[in-house]
């Protein structure tokens, strides 16, 4: 069970997301969430759209 609880910011700036993964907390960064499977497809649309954002400011780096 996944179940996306919202975002958290960290002193230098970046974003976590929390989770609850099978009655667990986890807090993880965008650039880990290929690593935990369902994640990122339990991420709402305003969330999947900032990180869309962010990778595409990324790429013209």
């Amino acid at each position: 069970m996944i179940k996306y609880m919202g975002t958290k910011n960290t002193n230098d700036g970046s974003v976590l997301y929390v989770f609850l993964i099978n009655g667990l907390q986890k807090e993880i960064r965008e650039s880990s969430l290929k690593q935990y499977p369902g994640c990122y497809e339990a991420l709402p649309a305003t969330a999947k759209a900032r990180i869309s954002a962010n990778r595409s400011w990324l790429s013209k780096l």
